[in-house]
């Protein structure tokens, strides 16, 4: 093999690989499954397409080798491959938001109907995290909050939020945070606290990203601290 030969073969199967990807419902399947495993049906619920087009847009990302399957007991579950693939989505988005003007027009018409602060990043976050006043609400659906969370976070899903208000108190500050930019729970949060008189910012990024930045709790001083 020549290095034309080599360099042709590697390239065309790393572009089968960009292939697998570019697709808005693929992507957006890879953004769901970062959060937790899910079976069809649930990715299908979650993403408003058919299961049967669900199953089909897995099993191209399977082929890939970008998704991987689980059964448990009677169920099959489906989750990434490893954290790389989550990782080459978030660089995907940020490639987006920082260099496509329509993903920042389309994500500031958004939240400005919704009348969102301007969010905080996790930068921000980790500094802020260490006061006793600030509470950090996750506002995912429960399972994706038990199968990883950021340190202290408060559990609240939206849809239970306003049925729950009563839990917070309006003397704290308010993180919400949800699956990352594109999520729009935390939006949806932000508004109704603030509305009920609730002092809260939304996180840009979520727990994924968090875990990506090998963020751990320093168990002895109780600080947040960078691994690596």
């Amino acid at each position: 093999m020549d290095k034309r030969e080599f360099k042709d073969k590697i390239y065309s199967v790393l572009s089968g690989l960009v292939k697998a990807m570019a697709n808005p419902h693929r992507l957006e399947i890879i953004d769901l499954l970062g959060q937790a495993e899910r079976s069809v049906e649930d990715i299908a619920k979650e993403t408003g397409m058919s299961v049967a087009n669900t199953s089909q847009h897995l099993q191209v990302l399977k082929q890939s080798n970008l998704v991987r399957v689980k059964r448990n007991g009677n169920f099959i579950l489906y989750g990434l491959a490893n954290d790389s693939v989550y990782k080459s989505w978030r660089d995907l988005r940020e490639i987006g938001m920082g260099s496509l003007a329509e993903v920042e027009k389309i994500v500031r018409e958004f939240r400005t109907k919704k009348n969102s602060l301007e969010p905080i990043r996790i930068d921000e976050l980790i500094s802020r995290m260490n006061s006793s006043n600030i509470i950090l609400l996750d506002v995912r659906p429960h399972l994706e909050y038990k199968a990883g969370h950021i340190p202290n976070a408060v559990n609240i899903p939206i849809d239970q939020l306003l049925s729950r208000i009563g839990e917070l108190k309006k003397s704290k500050q308010y993180i919400a945070y949800c699956r990352g930019p594109f999520c729009v729970f935390a939006d949806e949060a932000v508004q109704l606290l603030t509305q009920k008189g609730f002092k809260v910012k939304r996180l840009e990024e979520g727990y994924p990203d968090w875990k990506l930045k090998f963020l751990v709790e320093d168990v002895s001083s109780g600080k947040i601290i960078t691994n690596g």
